[in-house]
């Protein structure tokens, strides 16, 4: 809860923010009407960001979007996700497709003589690896 410039002036706007604010602590409990009658008349009597910060210093959120600092969060990346020693299976999944493409090739030039439909055999081989891999999930 540290305002962007806190010697700026504030709004009827952002004053009535500040009140809300307060109401809701009121009525969670965390405040009772001595309290809150007094925060109250100060946020009416505040001029500035800064004037509104020592009265929602010992409260949680919520707290007013004046008092909340514009500046972007720093992003937080995910942890890494667990990785799992590779097996067999998963060398030969993963090196299936170029393989089936280099076989492609081959067959077109020199076995086929021109048959293009052997090019469909590395989408082939992706539909039966992920059909394979499918039925190992279950």
């Amino acid at each position: 809860m540290n305002p962007d410039r806190p010697e700026l002036r504030i709004s009827d706007a952002e004053r009535e923010q500040a009140l809300e604010a307060l109401n809701v602590h009121m009525a969670n409990g965390r405040l009772d009407i001595d309290e809150y009658g007094e925060r109250s008349a100060q946020i009416v009597a505040a001029k500035t960001r800064g004037d509104l910060v020592p009265i929602f210093r010992d409260l949680p959120d919520p707290h007013p979007e004046v008092l909340v600092s514009k500046l972007p969060e720093p992003e937080r990346t995910a942890p890494p996700a667990a990785s799992r020693p590779r097996g067999l299976a998963d060398r030969f999944v993963t090196s299936a497709v170029p393989i089936a493409a280099i076989v492609a090739v081959v067959l077109f030039f020199f076995v086929a003589r021109g048959f293009w439909p052997v090019f469909l055999l590395p989408a082939v081989t992706i539909i039966v690896i992920r059909a394979i891999g499918k039925q190992g999930y279950r």
